[in-house]
């Protein structure tokens, strides 16, 4: 009996151990499953658009080796949405007045961040960045994640890229050596006069001072150093008066002397004849030989930079401090819609961003060995052959200084970007941002009277003895008056918030 019984009571041991091995092994929760049988949830999909300013034909390809990582790291699966920079204001407008999935976005403070913000678009991200953000407030400055702030509250993470900017003059290398000009002894932009006359008495061919754009002018490159724009250059801070009180740019001494060096310039015939309505850009014009150089904003390796575009090596002379505006941080931003369907995914991802340098490499180069590839020195240069089918431009989005370092720029321009951004003068504006709903009819009425004069004013062929008189008059019956009082008001109110 002793005999039976003691086999009854294995038996049922040994059902008890099988029953359990069989639930364990059936992929639910029991406590003993194997970490290779757990069933994974299926990865979290987004949808991120972004401003496209180059090429995107492989984009497929690139998406798919992002989300290889992103899938590993934090189970998510990102869409690519880009949009054309001619196309992106009304799409962004539609994306975030509709209900479509949208889980980041590009934002700019010069296109509408504020107003976004106002309508309730965007959504605040302190405690998104406190739970799921640490990699991004690691590799931003204070300042910087301070200077995209509405109300107090982050809707959007600046990119990394240059927040700042010193001013000067750029030009053709070739012909620079062959007259023996020394930009190094220039020091103010009076001192460029000689050189503009040796270019034009010895190249009949060639503009000795050629224009960005009709909004970017010869007048408006010389007084950009001087004036924190607030954004949209209606109502401005003068740098040098070192305070909060917001004033006409057009009524200002410091735009006067610009106009008047530009028609200086203009009649002396280093500007060309027709830049006040010419379409052609700077480097256009520098591309086909018939420019030697033009006045522009710099950061570090900027020559580089220009000298690819134009195709001509280029050298620089800085002029000015490196001098930091109200919207710096926030002029490239990303931000989390309020349609966003998987906000915390949205923020682990963005996380990755400012973290990960196999993710922004993809993002932001495409692959290695089909879209670039490495040098020995670990620098990167275009592949052979003109049909490159990802170009992303790299100052858009996330961490860039985890990207690879493109061949002819220092191999520490990261390290010399933050420096720059270290050592820059930032406007007491810096993270103010105007909300212009209140006054669009006046701002539209003062943009029709701006678009009258600028461009003739700007670029010298308009005389100011007159005419800036006129302007300044056509402005006020604009309204311009009011938009500065409202800038004004909003001004005061976010300076009180800071103390």
């Amino acid at each position: 009996m002793k005999t039976l019984r003691l086999s009854l009571l294995m038996g049922l041991v040994l059902l008890l151990f099988l029953t359990a091995c069989s639930a364990n092994s059936s992929g639910g929760d029991g406590a003993g499953t194997r970490e290779g049988d757990q069933k994974k949830e299926p990865p979290v999909k987004l949808v991120f658009a972004f401003l496209n300013t180059g090429t995107m034909t492989d984009m497929k390809e690139v998406q798919e080796a992002i989300n290889v990582i992103a899938r590993e790291k934090i189970n998510v699966e990102v869409e690519l949405m880009p949009i054309d920079s001619s196309a992106w204001q009304q799409q962004a407008n539609l994306l975030l007045s509709g209900n479509e999935q949208l889980d980041l976005m590009t934002t700019m403070a010069g296109l509408n961040y504020s107003s976004q913000v106002a309508k309730g678009q965007l959504l605040p991200l302190d405690d998104l960045l406190d739970q799921y953000g640490q990699g991004i407030r690691d590799a931003l400055e204070p300042e910087i994640l301070e200077g995209t702030k509405v109300n107090g509250k982050t809707y959007g993470v600046s990119s990394f890229r240059e927040m700042a900017a010193d001013y000067g003059f750029i030009a053709r290398k070739d012909l620079l050596n062959k007259y023996k000009i020394d930009l190094s002894q220039v020091k103010a932009y009076e001192d460029l006069e000689p050189i503009f006359k040796i270019i034009k008495d010895n190249e009949p061919g060639i503009i000795p001072l050629v224009q960005r754009s009709n909004t970017n002018t010869i007048a408006n490159e010389l007084i950009s150093s001087k004036i924190d724009s607030l954004g949209d250059g209606l109502g401005v801070l003068v740098l040098a008066d070192d305070n909060t009180h917001v004033v006409d740019l057009y009524e200002t001494d410091a735009y006067r002397q610009a106009v008047e060096t530009a028609r200086k310039w203009y009649q002396a015939g280093y500007i060309m004849k027709d830049a006040s309505t010419t379409q052609e850009s700077n480097v256009a014009l520098v591309k086909a030989g018939r420019g030697f150089g033009y006045l522009s904003n710099m950061k570090p390796g900027f020559e580089f930079q220009e000298t690819n575009l134009t195709g001509y090596e280029m050298e620089a002379v800085r002029i000015t401090p490196v001098i930091g505006g109200s919207t710096g941080p926030a002029a490239f931003m990303v931000s989390i819609p309020r349609n966003s369907k998987h906000p915390e995914a949205a923020m682990k991802f963005m996380n990755l961003l400012y973290t990960n340098a196999d993710i922004m490499n993809l993002l932001t180069l495409g692959i290695e060995g089909k879209h670039y590839v490495k040098n020995a020195d670990g620098t990167i240069k275009p592949p052979v052959g003109d049909d490159i089918g990802y170009v992303l431009n790299q100052w858009e989005i996330g961490n860039n200084a985890l990207t690879h370092v493109w061949e002819g720029w220092d191999p520490n321009h990261w390290e010399e970007m933050k420096a720059f951004n270290r050592k820059a003068v930032y406007s007491k504006g810096l993270g103010f941002m105007f909300n212009s709903e209140g006054v669009k009819a006046e701002i539209a009425s003062v943009n029709n009277v701006v678009d009258k004069y600028r461009a003739g004013l700007g670029s010298g062929s308009l005389d100011p003895a007159g005419n800036l008189d006129k302007f300044i008059k056509e402005l006020k019956s604009a309204g311009i008056d009011k938009i500065i009082a409202e800038k004004q008001r909003q001004m005061d109110e976010w300076l009180a918030t800071k103390k």
